[in-house]
C-alpha cells in the first residue's frame, strides 16, 4: 500500500474522512499533484520539505483547537 491509497481509505472511514492529510514525498511533477489530490489529500509537498509550509497548514488547526 502506497499513501495514495491509505489517503483513500481514510476518506472512506467517518472517523478520519474529515481529517488532514498533507503528502510528503519526494515526486513533484503535475502528474504526481494530481494523483495526490484525487487521492484525497488536502496538500502536497515535495521533500525536503518547507517547514514554514508545513506551519502553515497546521496553525489554522491550532487556533481551531480540540
Amino acid at each position: 500500500m502506497d499513501g495514495n491509497d491509505l489517503a483513500r481509505r481514510l476518506r472512506q472511514h467517518p472517523e478520519t474522512a474529515g481529517d488532514l492529510l498533507i503528502a510528503a514525498t519526494g515526486y513533484g511533477g503535475a502528474q504526481d499533484r494530481e494523483n495526490t489530490l484525487a487521492a484525497g489529500f488536502d496538500h502536497h509537498l515535495v521533500k525536503p520539505i518547507d517547514s514554514s509550509a508545513l506551519v502553515d497548514f497546521l496553525v489554522p488547526l491550532r487556533r481551531a483547537g480540540p
